[in-house]
């Protein structure tokens, strides 16, 4: 490891703050997570985003308190995001799902607790994570996310959690939630990458004082397939040249510009450390007008299966 790097934060709505960028832990399973956020940590990373979909909670919680005994961090320098699965929006089952989740961590509180997904899933077991009909489709309920937010307001309540949000919601959603919410949501977690920049749902988002973070930031690169066709640019990459940056560096400051907080995923401690390094430079105008025009509305996560699902957030333009 060839430094330790400092990282900035963002003011959320209730006073707390969130380090400007996050590891990704979405599919780090057979101890990458733990590794992946050992070594994240020791390079500066404060900021950790997992859910229970993920199935790793107990790795990251393992790696986050393997680094508190050390004397690495204190638990006040970690924030921890993780998330609500569909099939625990039941109103009994929200606070058993926080719970759970705290539990797996092995953490006093958790920093941030978001709805996964608006749409709900029918529960027949904790590890059934996509019911199934005999015929193959999804099984879903009406339940109402509204419901489920103000159980995860009982959650703040508990002291499970520090701070509420959504992931996935679209700005219809969204201002559903703001008109009955007596704790505001500080966070809405969407896909966000040079290919789906969500400028209009960011604009919409710091209207009402809730901050984007942005998943699948640099959209699951694909080397062999030149995939996504923003990290294989050669304007790209010229601006990473100007800088001294990789074309990832690049796409990663473009989210900071725009005001997204991003999480990008890796389980390699080099493309870990050279996703972090990307506070000392700051992009031209010039830069940003020629970036934008990699935005195409593309989505890496679509969930499909979900679309007949009541509440399916990506039938809305944002």
């Amino acid at each position: 490891m060839s430094k330790k790097y400092e990282v900035p934060k963002v003011k959320l709505n209730n006073g707390l703050e969130m380090p400007a960028i996050g590891l990704g832990t979405y599919k780090s399973l057979e101890n990458d997570a733990y590794n992946a956020v050992k070594a994240a940590i020791d390079l500066g990373y404060r900021h950790i985003d997992t859910a229970f979909f993920y199935m790793n909670e107990e790795e990251v919680g393992k790696a986050i308190r393997e680094k508190i005994s050390e004397g690495i961090i204190t638990r006040a320098d970690i924030f921890v995001t993780t998330k609500l699965w569909p099939t625990f929006h039941e109103p009994e089952s929200v606070v058993k799902a926080c719970k759970r989740s705290l539990d797996n961590l092995g953490l006093e509180y958790i920093d941030l607790y978001l709805i996964h997904w608006p749409f709900a899933l029918k529960y027949y077991a904790d590890d059934c994570y996509i019911p199934r009909d005999s015929a193959g489709n999804w099984e879903t309920t009406d339940r109402d996310y509204c419901d489920v937010y103000k159980k995860l307001e009982e959650c703040v309540k508990l002291g499970y959690v520090r701070s509420i949000g959504l992931s996935n919601f679209n700005s219809v959603q969204i201002q559903r939630v703001l008109d009955i919410a007596t704790i505001k949501p500080v966070v809405n977690q969407v896909e966000c990458s040079l290919q789906i920049n969500q400028k209009p749902l960011v604009k919409f988002c710091k209207e009402r004082g809730i901050v984007v973070t942005g998943y699948c930031p640099l959209a699951r690169p694909e080397p062999a397939n030149k995939k996504p066709a923003f990290l294989f640019n050669d304007e790209v990459a010229a601006i990473g040249k100007k800088y001294g940056k990789s074309a990832a560096q690049v796409a990663l400051r473009y989210l900071v510009e725009i005001g997204v907080v991003p999480l990008p995923k890796s389980s390699n401690p080099k493309r870990i450390e050279e996703n972090l390094n990307i506070f000392d430079f700051k992009l031209d105008e010039g830069d940003l007008k020629l970036l934008d025009k990699f935005h195409t509305g593309e989505r890496t996560v679509w969930f499909t299966e979900a679309e007949k699902c009541v509440n399916y957030p990506f039938h809305q333009e944002f």
